[in-house]
């Protein structure tokens, strides 16, 4: 897996988000917690297409799983 290109960052940048750190931080203490019982994709401050990216990478275990994984850890934190 190639995770050159792929930072958090980047990660906001292709949902179509601000990428700065301050966005991030912001959008994740907006939006925490995240309950246990609700998978990340299925949060209801996505878009459909979000969510749909976010189903994707994961479920194909792609180059942004990864980083789809350490959103929805901060978002539970």
């Amino acid at each position: 897996m190639d995770l050159s290109d792929h930072t958090l960052r980047v990660l906001f940048e292709q949902l179509g988000l601000p990428g700065s750190s301050a966005a991030i931080d912001a959008f994740i203490a907006q939006h925490r917690p995240l309950p246990d019982n609700v998978v990340l994709a299925d949060a209801p401050f996505w878009s459909p297409a979000q969510a749909q990216f976010l189903r994707e990478e994961i479920a194909e275990d792609a180059d942004w799983a990864e980083l789809v994984d350490q959103l929805n850890l901060r978002l539970r934190a």
